[in-house]
Formats: C-alpha cells, structure tokens, sequence
C-alpha cells in the first residue's frame, strides 16, 4: 500500500470517525447502548445452561417467556433512544419499569447485571438534553479581534427607547420590583 493510499483512507476514517461523533451527540447514546447492553443478559440468562463438569445446570425459570420480552422490549428502547431521540423520555421511563419488573420476573434481573444497565440506561435516557446553540457561536466569538470580550453597550442600546432595560421577567433591581408584583 503506497503512502498516498493510507493518507485517503486515514482521511476517510477520521471523517467517518467525525460523522459519527456528531450523530452520537445528537441523541442520548450512552443511554441507549446501556439499555441496549442491559437488555441481553435479562434475554439470555434464563435460556443457559451452566456446565461445571459433568453437572449442567439449567437456570430456566417459569417465566422465561417474560424474561425474553422483558429482555427484546429493553433492546428495543435502547435503539428507541438512538433513532428516536425525541422519545427519550417515554424509553427512558419504560426502561426503567422493565428493569424494576425484570428483578422479579427474570433472574434477579439478568443476576442483576441486566437490571443494573437497564436502570442506568434509562437514568441517562431521561436526563439527557440536546445541547443548543448559543446566540454567537463559538467559532464568531473566536473571530473577534478583542479575545472574545463582549462590546461595551451604549447607554441608548441597552436601554430600551422608554430607558427601561429589556428584562421582561419583572424582578429586575432596575424597576424596584424584585419578583413582587403589583396589581392593577
């Protein structure tokens, strides 16, 4: 492989290697492989079998049907929380229902590795937030050539035309108020 070569395919991983850190920003991935990954051992623990030795030992429970959808519906809402991110919320909570039930139904929930994942996943499911871009992006207030200060506002822009100030919340010190409110 000459030098060329391996530069346009280092080239080409590392823009796919930026693809996917902006796709996995965009959503609550953490959340979805834990609940994902949590999913498995709550499917796969009550259809082992356990040899040591010449001794098997099937830890099949009554309840291996539920185990196995507890399990399918756990993987199902990890890949919810990758490919629907605006559902994170409903995933995240039902997650978390399914890893409580999963500790009764299946195993101690996957011998509570299973549980412990689910659980977190949703956690994180839950909680995570998209991030929003600033007013001035990072790369405009990098551009300035005074190291990011902000401009100093004349007395007339940071006043409104009445000379009141542009805070709409009403607990400005400027009108006095402090949160209280007048009636009338």
């Amino acid at each position: 492989m000459s030098a060329e070569a391996q530069v346009g395919l280092g080239d080409k991983l590392g823009r796919m290697r930026q693809s996917f850190r902006g796709w996995r920003g965009q959503r609550p991935f953490w959340g979805g492989l834990l609940t994902l990954l949590g999913g498995l051992p709550i499917m796969y623990f009550p259809y082992a079998n356990l040899t040591i030795g010449t001794m098997t030992i099937r830890m099949a429970t009554t309840a291996g049907a539920g185990s196995l959808i507890i399990g399918v519906l756990l993987v199902v809402l990890g890949l919810t929380m990758w490919f629907q991110p605006h559902s994170r919320i409903f995933a995240g909570v039902a997650a978390i229902l399914l890893a409580l039930v999963s500790l009764v139904v299946s195993n101690f929930g996957g011998f509570v590795i299973g549980f412990l994942l689910a659980l977190l996943g949703g956690a994180l499911g839950i909680s995570w937030a998209a991030d929003k871009p600033a007013k001035g992006s990072a790369k405009g207030r990098a551009d300035r050539s005074d190291g990011g200060a902000p401009e100093p506002a004349a007395a007339g822009a940071a006043n409104g035309v009445s000379g009141t100030t542009d805070d709409l919340s009403g607990t400005s010190p400027d009108n006095g108020t402090n949160g209280r409110h007048r009636a009338g």
